[in-house]
């Protein structure tokens, strides 16, 4: 094998998994996918048929345990990811986690800390900051087309929740949907959050409630540079992923729309229309997800910065825990009181 190719694991082959075994196997040519794990042995023999991974297993230690194998891609449940973060990083495994590291502050940095002693490298998988319409944003402020940031608005909708089941152990919605949403805030912004102030309920499913989650909210973000953000979830959108960004500075604004599947609009005598927005993540941000996990790599073979780091990843969950709070007690959060 190559010194210029990056041997890898893969731990989870749900659906965010087989997109990242996808993407490691046929289209990050630097990257060698030697093996998947999943709790379900089936799942995980399916996607190295489908993706021709040499070795599949139920057990994920037979990752962490092949000398081969320099890192790891974690897509496994909420709930393992801080263990299996400590594990792999004692095995000397490089590590790409998804979101979020743990549920709660104390996890996270202990899982931190045993990646700050093994040595290894420790990038979270927030896609959105790689995507292109995002990065534009974030590009007028750079290059100061628009001034001084000062009011953001981040519209982020899905089209319908996960099972029951997933929402359980995900954290719900603060910690596994707007979470991507307090990231973009903090990137854009490029500035950290004092102040949260949360307003959220159950508008459409009873069910979601019963389990201690909410469907819609409203949240808003102060700046320790002064600007204001607000964020809407809803994770009922009937016409499919909305994913929308505003931002207002002192000299001019900015705004991203929707991804289509087509340009076309429709005129008639009655209405002006096009087809609906993209459906869901996995096609809205495809290409972002490539993007990350080629920067992951590269970052592992060349010693560069992960460019999603640990504090990256641990600021949206003290941002998420915060809107809980907030929420739970009915007024504003300073984050002095999250530390």
């Amino acid at each position: 094998m190559s010194i210029d190719t990056l041997p890898v694991g893969l731990i989870g082959a749900g659906r965010i998994g087989l997109l990242h075994a996808q993407h490691l196997a046929r289209h990050i040519p630097m990257a060698s996918l030697l093996m998947v794990a999943d709790a379900n042995e089936e799942a995980a023999r399916e996607c190295a048929r489908r993706f021709a991974i040499p070795y599949a297993t139920q057990n994920y230690q037979a990752i962490l345990e092949n000398p081969d194998i320099q890192a790891v891609v974690i897509c496994s449940p909420t709930d393992t990811h801080a263990r299996m973060i400590q594990e792999a990083a004692q095995a000397g495994k490089h590590v790409f986690c998804e979101k979020p590291i743990a549920l709660d502050l104390p996890s996270i940095d202990q899982a931190v800390a045993v990646v700050a002693s093994a040595g290894v490298k420790l990038q979270i998988g927030f896609n959105r900051r790689f995507d292109a319409n995002y990065r534009r944003v974030r590009q007028a402020l750079e290059r100061q087309e628009i001034g001084r940031p000062q009011i953001l608005n981040i519209t982020s909708r899905d089209p319908g929740p996960p099972p029951l089941a997933y929402i359980r152990v995900s954290g719900g919605l603060f910690l596994d949907m707007m979470i991507h949403d307090f990231d973009m805030a903090r990137f854009l912004i490029d500035s950290e959050v004092e102040e949260v102030f949360t307003m959220a309920g159950v508008m459409h499913d009873p069910a979601l409630g019963e389990v201690g989650d909410v469907d819609t909210a409203v949240v808003m973000l102060r700046f320790a540079n002064g600007a204001i953000a607000t964020i809407n979830n809803s994770r009922y959108a009937s016409y499919g992923y909305d994913q929308r960004v505003e931002l207002l500075g002192s000299s001019g604004a900015i705004s991203i729309d929707n991804n289509y599947a087509n340009t076309a609009i429709i005129s008639d005598g009655q209405s002006i229309r096009r087809d609906l927005p993209l459906h869901f993540f996995l096609e809205r941000y495809n290409e972002s997800f490539l993007l990350e996990m080629t920067a992951f790599v590269d970052s592992v073979l060349h010693d560069r910065p992960v460019p999603v780091n640990e504090q990256d990843g641990r600021a949206p969950v003290v941002l998420a825990l915060a809107a809980r709070r907030s929420l739970d007690e009915r007024r504003p959060i300073y984050l002095d009181e999250m530390r």
